[in-house]
């Protein structure tokens, strides 16, 4: 582990890797929901879960 000091995320890198990490979406689908949606986390989840389903 180092003692850099990480660059925070952008809201958007955050949405992204959070719905990335909630609900097993791809990075290249979680970023096409946010920029289809906007930052509306009930849509996106309920999107991204859409999603995973047909996974």
């Amino acid at each position: 582990m180092t003692d850099e000091p990480r660059e925070p995320l952008s809201m958007h890198d955050f949405v992204v890797r959070r719905l990335m990490e909630e609900t097993g979406i791809t990075e290249q689908q979680a970023r096409k929901l946010v920029a289809d949606l906007g930052y509306q986390w009930s849509s996106l989840l309920r999107e991204a879960r859409l999603l995973a389903k047909k996974r």
